[in-house]
């Protein structure tokens, strides 16, 4: 269905966008400092689910019109870039919950954690101006309109950038968290970490919502 060259072509593309670190490798990088690893490889996993979302909406036609319209797309970026602060803020609040004495201990509710956390990510992964531009603009261009089929292809093509983006988010992720449990020594260290993944969540949600567009 997808020629061979083309799906190289996408695939080189797609590698080139992503190890350029964008909203959801920092997303990734915040939660390993503020939660650990578990928590980053929760998140990373939400952030490709969220960005193949974006992939389906392409498909169907609903992604150009985010990607045409900038009331829409400036929508979609202030919400993506409020849920960023607001997980900041709540990382920072509860930083001196943070004790290495409970580092080896599960959570309470570890299944409702999860879920939660990847449904963060899929939130966040949605919202993701990058990806949104990038999959809307892109990943059309690559189609072979003469084999028919768009949607098919344009599903297809979309599971390279993902395959790619959860290699790479996990990398970030483990990285960060090795990070975090090397400073993981004293009660008042690792609180610092904590803060400052929120604040780098926070950070990160407002260079999201100040990003501009081209027209």
């Amino acid at each position: 269905m997808v020629s061979t060259d083309r799906l190289l072509a996408f695939a080189a593309m797609s590698l080139l966008v992503i190890v350029i670190p964008g909203p959801s490798v920092l997303f990734v990088i915040g939660r390993a400092l503020a939660h650990g690893r578990r928590t980053a490889m929760a998140t990373a996993l939400g952030n490709v689910l969220g960005s193949y979302v974006l992939v389906v909406a392409v498909a169907l036609g609903v992604g150009s019109l985010v990607e045409q319209s900038v009331t829409v797309f400036v929508t979609v970026k202030l919400v993506g870039a409020a849920y960023l602060v607001y997980l900041g803020v709540q990382a920072f609040r509860h930083r001196r919950r943070m004790q290495v004495g409970a580092m080896d201990t599960p959570p309470a509710q570890p299944a409702h954690g999860d879920v939660r956390t990847v449904v963060d990510g899929i939130l966040v992964g949605v919202t993701n101006p990058k990806g949104i531009v990038f999959f809307a603009a892109v990943l059309p261009q690559f189609v072979d309109h003469s084999a028919g089929n768009l949607p098919a292809q344009m599903l297809l093509l979309g599971l390279v950038p993902i395959g790619i983006g959860l290699i790479t988010d996990t990398l970030w992720g483990l990285g960060a968290a090795a990070a975090r449990n090397w400073f993981a020594r004293s009660d008042r260290r690792l609180s610092m970490v904590g803060g400052a993944g929120g604040f780098a969540m926070i950070g990160l949600g407002v260079t999201v919502a100040a990003t501009g567009r081209a027209d």
